[in-house]
């Protein structure tokens, strides 16, 4: 990594509870190219003011996670439509002070679907109401699937999830069963009240024929533990978080890695 600069340019990531993923993945990428950057993680106090920072600073880039996807929308100035379609943010662009903002959380779940070929006539259970469960279910919706089900206890965002997609919804997992379950809430993640608890019980994880976790850290979470040691297609949030990753850096930077850069890059961020 080159030595830090006056012309150095700064991209950040803003999270609850901040993982050293990004920071990896793309510090990796800037010294592989070449790039005078760096990637540094931050856990905000004060959101609106971290905003602020992005524009009156420079910042070309701003990773956007948990709880702030739908928080920051009224802190931009442009909404790109992979966002605007969802309501939900992820990635904010500074351009000379114009902050636009996108969603490459989508673009991530829609190219796992396709990869693991999962068959659009399953049911599915998605836990979560909150702004990456909507671009989960859009990218759900998108790929064909009808027979989703939402589960969340705030009856009012999950209702208004479902409602969106034309899906089910309710409020409490109990002894459903589905052929793939989806979490995308914060249970099994490293830090929190719930890191070491399953989002779905025993028998949903034995019932079903996929286990998707879009925690990422860290990237065996107790679903996707669960989920290999029952032998099932797992689906991880290390996997989401690598082609989320991707698409922020092409956008901030206008570069795309190859390959082969790529794998390296995820394999460093694995290696931590």
């Amino acid at each position: 990594m080159p030595i830090l600069n006056k012309d150095m340019t700064l991209c950040i990531s803003l999270s609850a509870r901040p993982s050293n993923n990004g920071t990896r993945f793309h510090n990796f990428l800037y010294e592989a190219l070449g790039l005078n950057w760096i990637y540094k993680a931050f856990a905000p106090t004060d959101l609106p003011n971290a905003i602020a920072g992005v524009r009156g600073l420079g910042i070309r880039g701003c990773a956007v996670s948990m709880p702030y996807k739908e928080d920051v929308i009224a802190l931009v100035d442009r909404m790109d439509a992979s966002a605007a379609a969802i309501d939900s943010v992820n990635t904010i662009v500074n351009d000379a002070g114009v902050l636009t903002a996108y969603n490459t959380d989508y673009t991530a779940i829609a190219q796992l679907i396709e990869r693991n070929a999962i068959d659009p006539a399953s049911s599915v259970l998605l836990r979560g109401s909150g702004g990456m469960a909507k671009a989960t279910a859009a990218a759900f919706r998108d790929a064909g699937f009808s027979r989703v089900t939402v589960v969340a206890r705030n009856e009012k965002l999950g209702q208004a999830l479902a409602g969106l997609y034309g899906f089910g919804w309710q409020a409490e997992v109990g002894e459903s069963t589905a052929d793939v379950l989806v979490n995308v809430t914060p249970i099994g993640m490293a830090g929190g009240p719930d890191s070491g608890s399953l989002s779905f019980p025993e028998a949903a994880v034995a019932a079903a024929q996929v286990v998707f976790d879009v925690v990422a850290l860290p990237a065996e979470t107790p679903l996707i533990k669960a989920g290999r040691a029952a032998g099932k297609t797992v689906i991880s949030g290390a996997e989401v978080a690598t082609i989320q990753a991707l698409e922020q850096f092409v956008l901030y930077t206008g570069i795309t890695p190859t390959p082969e850069q790529v794998a390296a890059a995820e394999e460093f961020t694995r290696s931590q």
